[in-house]
């Protein structure tokens, strides 16, 4: 009777370590535990840690509450302003109701996969090429906002949504460096420009202030000879002002003009031959015409 009696115990005893090595779980911290019992949502999620369930009866799934980290492939389209470019990006989503995403959605991952490409692709013909290579922060709060919309039914949120890279054709690249070549050219001219226009205006209240007081361009004259001397140079340009040039005009006297040429005398006109012969004087006539008395 003893020996039944303790084979029974020590089956029963077998049979209770086969259960409870079968109904035991364990959930990790970063897991919850959703329980179905002939197919039928159990209605406690279960925490992290052991828990039991009815072997043969209840499907313990656990479900990561982690955040996941999912690529999306590089999506190609035509931006608004008719540019063909390849966009890829990446998305951080959590699940936040285990329940929901094992219930609502066959595979949660696959399907934040499709949507996100599919947002991607409209977010690249609703939008500019300008937009996409400068206000990446705008692109990606728009695009997040058209995930997180379907996705919170889910029980899945998404945290953040991150345009990679922007990839143009080869023409586009060579034509937006030579856009910013010429840009900064333009830029380096207005600069030059501004420059000399600032630089005019300094020497122009230089040179007033050198007519003021002509010593000043003197010792100027002097600091230049010593900065050109201590070059060690062995020609030395000595340059001479033009004020001591307009002094030396003043100060010479100019030459008296010459008085002006007499006209030369008229050369004498040749004798003239006279081919008559000896005149004779005629008679003196009267008063009435005769001759005279």
């Amino acid at each position: 009777m003893l020996e039944e009696l303790l084979m029974a115990a020590a089956a029963t005893g077998v049979a209770a370590v086969a259960y409870v090595g079968a109904a035991a779980r364990v959930v990790k911290q970063y897991e919850r535990g959703v329980v179905f019992r002939f197919g039928r949502l159990r209605g406690r999620v279960r925490p992290p840690g052991f828990t039991m369930i009815v072997p043969a009866v209840d499907r313990l799934h656990k479900v990561n509450m982690q955040i996941v980290t999912m690529p999306v492939p590089a999506q190609e389209g035509i931006t608004r302003d008719n540019v063909t470019v390849r966009v890829d990006a990446v998305v951080y989503f959590r699940v936040v109701d285990a329940a929901e995403a094992l219930v609502r959605v066959e595979d949660y991952k696959f399907a934040v996969s499709q949507m996100a490409q599919t947002s991607l692709r409209s977010i690249i013909g609703k939008s500019d090429l300008d937009d996409l290579l400068s206000n990446r922060e705008k692109l990606n709060q728009g695009l997040e906002l058209m995930l997180d919309s379907p996705a919170i039914g889910w029980g899945v949120q998404i945290d953040r949504v991150e345009i990679k890279d922007v990839s143009l054709p080869e023409t586009m690249k060579r034509s937006m460096a030579r856009q910013a070549e010429a840009d900064r050219e333009r830029r380096a001219r207005l600069i030059n420009a501004d420059a000399e226009l600032q630089a005019s205006k300094k020497l122009a209240e230089a040179a007033h202030q050198m007519a003021e007081a002509p010593s000043a361009l003197q010792l100027r004259l002097l600091q230049t000879v010593m900065a050109v001397a201590a070059e060690k140079n062995s020609t030395l340009v000595l340059p001479i002002p033009v004020e001591l040039l307009r002094f030396l005009e003043r100060a010479t006297p100019e030459p008296p003009a010459p008085a002006p040429a007499a006209p030369p005398p008229p050369e004498p006109l040749p004798p003239v031959e006279d081919l008559t012969g000896p005149s004779v004087d005629p008679a003196p006539r009267g008063r009435h015409g005769g001759p005279a008395a």
